[in-house]
């Protein structure tokens, strides 16, 4: 995967990313994490990758005053269409490479993010930089079993599904420990297809 390659890619999904990653246990899912996180009035949020918009569509947007981004225009074009009339911020920008200041941010979301970014170390890294002190990052996304090798099915796999556009095969236990020099994990819950899929709270130490 390469950023080249994701602006094609995300070209072609656009049309139908709702269809699939918005509906069904994807939607139940999305519904299950924000159902559960404590948004107060007036708080920053930054959406990562925030695609078609679908985590949007499940949080009040006017109480918060929220910034999303995409790296794909055609992604964040049908985002920016749904909520055309809202005070939210929509941005082209690439995740690895965040224009804004440190500490800038209460709430960073990822949802589908980092299994999708050519490095998850510096999407990760830049997600860290922006968040407040007090904040929280929330993850939304799949990941290689805990402890576990993959598959030979799925190592067999992952380089094709890699042209699809995500990576079957990324370790969030690997990226944590290479980037946890001041943060810890509040939660860490499956969510879906036996813990493939994972919500993950992670916040700064004080």
């Amino acid at each position: 995967m390469n950023n080249s390659w994701n602006r094609i890619i995300y070209r072609f999904w656009s049309p139908i990313y709702d269809r699939i990653f918005n509906s069904g246990v994807f939607l139940k899912a999305r519904r299950q994490i924000f159902q559960q996180t404590p948004f107060k009035s007036g708080q920053k949020v930054l959406f990562v990758g925030v695609g078609t918009g679908a985590d949007l569509e499940l949080i009040n947007p006017s109480d918060l005053n929220i910034t999303a981004i995409d790296f794909s225009p055609d992604m964040l074009h049908r985002a920016t269409e749904k909520f055309k009339d809202s005070s939210i911020e929509f941005l082209e920008m690439d995740a690895q490479n965040m224009t804004f200041e440190n500490e800038t941010f209460d709430y960073v979301v990822a949802s589908l993010i980092l299994s999708v970014v050519p490095d998850s170390d510096k999407c990760f890294a830049e997600m860290t930089r922006v968040l407040k002190k007090t904040g929280k990052i929330i993850i939304f996304d799949k990941f290689a079993s805990k402890g576990q090798k993959l598959s030979l099915q799925k190592k067999l796999l992952r380089p094709l599904i890699k042209v699809l556009g995500t990576d079957i095969g990324l370790n969030f236990e690997k990226l944590y420990h290479e980037n946890n020099a001041n943060l810890t994990i509040n939660e860490d819950e499956k969510v879906m297809m036996n813990g493939m899929y994972r919500k993950i709270v992670i916040s700064k130490i004080s």
